[in-house]
């Protein structure tokens, strides 16, 4: 896929399991577990997509995934999976370096999101990844990593994005702006505070990265919101929003968690939204390591 002067790429960071109610909130589990099997642990498969664009003198990611700078405890308890697919193998797939990135922009800085950003080196250092790029993040957002509330405290992990700001590559941003040609910011704050949406458009076709606004094609309902988000009526009211302006549109909707849609577009309904022409990708076919009790 193409949008203006960049191309379009989709890079799998490997894989992860959350709590099955806790990702759909008040909708009852007879009505999850249909569309999201859990395992023995009540978890659901969910993907860690990465969007990679290429072109107009840059390398851009939008997340960054995990990483791998976790425990086997803290592995065994999301049930990371990445013995097939990271986005170390992704970017070398396509001929990419992490040198050759020029630019990250992070959705927010919860571990799913931001463990990716930085690596453990030497002596047990955090450094940047991408270590000539500049890391986009709400200024907002920042403010809510470093003073978490007791809801967000065990999500927001400084050895991931501490070091962004130590090295110089970090980059505050406030509100809706374009950074790139073609490429601006969407601030929502239902989930958490300051999280930004990537919208990548040429006046003729739009994509819009939905992170945890839309986690997955399931979350397109509108009562469908999660229990992690920090405000539920918030996060309805932007849910609301963002679908209406979509569906007139005709946007492509990049679903970063969901394990098989990859993007979609949407439709409005009598009363809510539904998910049409739909891209899918395969998901793990053997159970993870991770995925059994210990």
């Amino acid at each position: 896929m193409r949008i203006g002067p960049y191309t379009v790429y989709a890079l799998q960071a490997g894989w992860f399991r959350l709590d099955g109610g806790a990702m759909f909130g008040v909708v009852p589990r007879v009505l999850w577990e249909r569309r999201a099997p859990p395992d023995e642990r009540n978890r659901i498969l969910l993907g860690t997509r990465c969007l990679l664009l290429i072109g107009n003198g840059h390398v851009v990611l939008v997340d960054v995934g995990i990483g791998t700078k976790y425990s086997e405890k803290f592995a065994d308890m999301y049930a990371i999976d990445q013995r097939e697919q990271t986005l170390e193998r992704g970017l070398e797939a396509l001929g990419l370096r992490p040198e050759d990135v020029t630019d990250v922009f992070l959705t927010h800085l919860h571990f799913d999101h931001a463990g990716g950003a930085t690596r453990w080196a030497e002596a047990g250092r955090a450094v940047p990844t991408f270590p000539r790029a500049t890391y986009y993040v709400q200024r907002s957002q920042w403010e809510a990593a470093i003073a978490p509330n007791p809801r967000e405290r065990a999500s927001f992990l400084p050895e991931n994005f501490l070091p962004l700001l130590e090295h110089g590559q970090l980059e505050f941003l406030d509100g809706n702006v374009e950074v790139l040609p073609g490429i601006a910011t969407r601030v929502v704050n239902g989930h958490t505070r300051g999280q930004q949406l990537l919208k990548v458009s040429d006046g003729n076709h739009t994509l819009l990265y939905a992170a945890d606004l839309l986690p997955t094609v399931h979350h397109i309902g509108l009562p469908w919101i999660m229990a992690y988000d920090m405000c539920a009526q918030t996060t309805m009211e932007e849910k609301t929003l963002l679908l209406e302006q979509a569906a007139e549109e005709g946007w492509w909707l990049f679903l970063e968690h969901d394990p098989e849609v990859v993007l979609c577009r949407v439709r409005k309904t009598e009363r809510d939204f539904e998910a049409i022409d739909r891209l899918t990708a395969l998901p793990p076919q053997s159970p993870s390591p991770h995925s059994q009790a210990s």
